[in-house]
């Protein structure tokens, strides 16, 4: 398990470096001077020149690729156009925000994926497999941002059981998930869709394999089979999900923190484009890409801990 780990670790670092290096170059090519839609089309040459040279542009290209890259390997992110504050600072705010919101997410959709996604395989072609299939298939149909406007309509607005929008300091544990219950169920609905699916396509395959019948025949409880063997066989696709629904949400959280006015890394990126603060993108897109390279190495691990021959290939 040691050596799998670090194989992983070390074929991390090129992929991260791949990805710092395509942000460097999308950010530098695209249409436009960042000093210029910083300070507006009415600024002066003067003051624009200022700015390029406060923000190193005026140095050849891969000065400011190596200095971007040292920069990083000692954690300064640079400073807000905007602010002038450490975006870092800014960073560390909103960061625990997405990634409760992600993680309350997921647990949504495995709580109600899985087992809805079981007891559809288990009782294939009866009504409540047509009738979990229909759900899921319209849970595959809604947009997030719809669905947390429906949530707020309804458990906000008419039963006033959550609020509506906003969140509450980490300091409030009880206020704070209480504000989350209503974003996290916008987002975990729609995966649990996506995990019913998957979960019911997986275990119908597991269960018309020969162990799976052996094990049967040995006159095993049902619940043994389905639990101790057919589940835990299972397991390799639904990592494989958790992983891709984790890098989905991480990115896809922006409509959601938009609609519930929730802090976040999506909304402080939408306020970033919208004042044309070039340092805050660029470094809320590092930050994506070290989250995104971490959760590809977490579900690697994964592998190897739920199937012990990955390691070995």
């Amino acid at each position: 398990m040691v050596r799998y780990t670090v194989r992983r670790l070390l074929l991390a670092i090129p992929t991260l470096l791949a990805v710092l290096t395509i942000i460097f170059v999308i950010v530098r090519v695209a249409p436009g001077d960042p000093a210029t839609a910083a300070l507006g089309d009415y600024a002066s040459e003067e003051a624009v020149q200022a700015l390029r040279q406060r923000m190193g542009l005026d140095r050849p290209l891969w000065v400011q690729y190596v200095r971007f890259l040292a920069d990083l390997a000692r954690g300064d992110l640079g400073r807000s156009l905007i602010t002038g504050q450490p975006v870092i600072d800014q960073i560390r705010h909103v960061l625990p925000y997405t990634l409760e919101l992600t993680a309350a997410a997921i647990l949504v959709g495995l709580v109600i994926g899985v087992p809805i996604g079981i007891v559809t395989a288990v009782r294939r072609n009866t009504a409540v497999d047509y009738v979990g299939r229909v759900v899921s298939l319209a849970g595959l149909s809604v947009p997030a941002f719809y669905l947390g406007i429906l949530l707020i309509y309804f458990f906000a607005v008419r039963l006033r059981l959550f609020p509506a929008l906003g969140a509450a300091e980490f300091s409030k544990p009880g206020a704070h998930l209480h504000a989350l219950v209503l974003p996290a169920l916008s987002l975990g609905l729609i995966e649990a869709a996506y995990v019913t699916r998957m979960t019911r396509s997986v275990v119908l395959g597991v269960l018309s394999e020969d162990y799976v019948r052996t094990a049967r025949a040995k006159g095993l409880p049902e619940r043994v089979v389905l639990f101790g063997h057919a589940l835990r066989s299972a397991m390799i696709p639904l990592v494989s999900l958790i992983g891709l629904f984790a890098i989905s949400l991480i990115g896809g959280s922006v409509l959601t923190e938009e609609v519930f006015a929730r802090p976040g890394l999506g909304k402080l990126m939408i306020g970033a484009m919208k004042q044309k603060d070039y340092t805050m993108l660029q470094s809320i897109m590092v930050v994506y890409a070290f989250i995104i390279v971490l959760i590809n190495l977490v579900t690697d691990l994964l592998y190897g801990v739920v199937d012990p021959r990955v390691r070995y290939e």
